[in-house]
């Protein structure tokens, strides 16, 4: 058994899971997801969710995790929401935002503009003395990490300085310099 599959998630209180044809619709308090799941049996039962898969082929048992995953973070993200945090490490390194654009000073010879998104909230913090943050939030945890990365593939901090843009928190491997 997929260990991941088999165990149940377990429903909070304010979120309501409707499921319909093969469709499931996750409700909550910061907004609606839908999941639609292929072969995998889906039973709700005193607030709690299990899931069953028909047989035990590779497939299956591969199906069996990713969907339970899928509809975790479903709930998770319609009660809690889901939230990433960028840090811009380099001198005259910058983030601004009016609205939906995000605009960054990377240090090439134009800044960048980025469209978000409407579904993902974005904000920008920069305290003097401090590195630039750009917050992103939203309830969809597939698209948050999605905008994440692409902010990040435009300047990956390099292992030598540590220059770029990097998630809080996150720990470069860092290389000694040339010797003389």
């Amino acid at each position: 058994m997929s260990r991941i599959g088999k165990s149940p998630i377990a429903i909070p209180e304010g979120v309501t899971v409707e499921i319909k044809d093969n469709v499931v619709t996750v409700k909550g308090k910061l907004g609606e997801l839908s999941q639609e799941i292929g072969e995998i049996a889906l039973k709700n039962e005193d607030g709690t969710l299990t899931f069953e898969r028909p047989t035990e082929s590779k497939s299956h048992k591969s199906l069996h995790g990713l969907y339970r995953a899928l509809i975790n973070n479903m709930m998770i993200g319609v009660s809690k929401g889901w939230t990433k945090e960028l840090e811009l490490v380099g001198v005259g390194y910058r983030a601004s935002n009016q609205g939906q654009k995000l605009d960054l000073a990377l240090g090439f010879s134009h800044n960048i503009v980025l469209n978000i998104a409407p579904e993902v909230k974005i904000e920008t913090v920069s305290d003097k003395g401090k590195n630039p943050i750009i917050k992103l939030s939203s309830l969809d945890k597939q698209l948050v990490g999605q905008v994440a990365a692409k902010i990040r593939s435009f300047r990956r901090p390099e292992p030598y300085k540590g220059k770029g843009v990097k998630f809080v928190g996150e720990i470069l491997r860092r290389k000694a310099g040339k010797t003389a």
